[in-house]
């Protein structure tokens, strides 16, 4: 496989991380210092980031830059990460 590639497939995944990071980020915030999880806006800021998140690795998965499971797993870890902080915060009120 050339350099190249492996390059952008590596710049890929990075990217991708690091926009699953910013949404995880954004709903600490929110839960944090705005809105409680059963607020609507929160819900419709979560289901838009998670949307476009699943959107932008579907496009990554069809340029071959990352594998399906990949994909899947970036989903999947940040499901479970928000489910942890979704209980932390139902546990604190």
């Amino acid at each position: 496989m050339p350099e190249a590639t492996i390059d952008h497939r590596e710049k890929a995944h990075a990217l991708l991380k690091a926009d699953a990071d910013n949404i995880l980020r954004l709903i600490e915030v929110q839960i944090e210092n705005l809105t409680m999880p059963q607020c609507p806006v929160y819900e419709d800021v979560l289901d838009t980031q998670m949307f476009g998140l699943s959107r932008e690795i579907d496009f990554a998965v069809r340029l071959d830059l990352i594998s399906e499971n990949e994909g899947r797993a970036l989903l999947e870890n940040l499901e479970k990460k928000l489910n942890i902080l979704h209980e932390a915060s139902q546990n604190s009120v």
